[in-house]
């Protein structure tokens, strides 16, 4: 694997917790922007997007993510329950983490897209180890409460004007 030493970063997209919080604030990610935004901003050089399932009817979905440069990754699930199941992502993300330090890939710092509190132990060890960059919240009134001891620098709004600015889906 070839770390770029521009931006050594990694980024993790709970794809549906993205989704849901900036949906319920009235507004959606151009994936485009936000990818361009991660590099910028944050230095991420590989970034994946964690979905729930595949579904034929999501191809343009997975087709535009992957023009804009995310790293794909889909949560198996039994065939049974596609559908009644939400994307449950947050074990893959975990694990994936972990691999890559564990196996030395993790050359700069992690930065995760959810406000999910299922991540809080990962993040805590992470922060430990000084490999962790900070948690980007898709909405902050649904971030975990587990997050508000972290300090700040450990965490940022992608709803705060300036950065929705940035990233927001514009309809022509």
């Amino acid at each position: 694997m070839t770390i770029d030493p521009q931006n050594p970063n990694l980024a993790f997209i709970d794809g549906q917790n993205l989704h849901l919080g900036t949906k319920e604030k009235g507004w959606a990610v151009n994936h485009a922007r936000l990818r361009t935004y991660l590099k910028d901003k944050y230095k991420v050089g590989e970034a994946y997007y964690f979905l729930g399932y595949i579904s034929e009817g999501e191809q343009d979905l997975y087709d535009n993510l992957q023009k804009a440069g995310f790293i794909l990754s889909f949560r198996e699930h039994s065939a049974a329950l596609k559908g009644k199941k939400k994307g449950n992502v947050d074990c893959d993300i975990i694990f994936n983490v972990m691999r890559k330090l564990v196996e030395g890939e993790l050359t700069g710092k992690i930065y995760i897209v959810s406000g999910d509190g299922d991540y809080k132990k990962m993040v805590d060890f992470l922060i430990k180890k000084e490999k962790f960059g900070k948690m980007l919240f898709p909405n902050s009134e649904f971030a975990s409460s587990l997050y508000k001891k972290m300090g700040s620098e450990f965490f940022a709004n992608l709803g705060d004007a300036d950065v929705r600015k940035k990233i927001e889906y514009k309809h022509a």
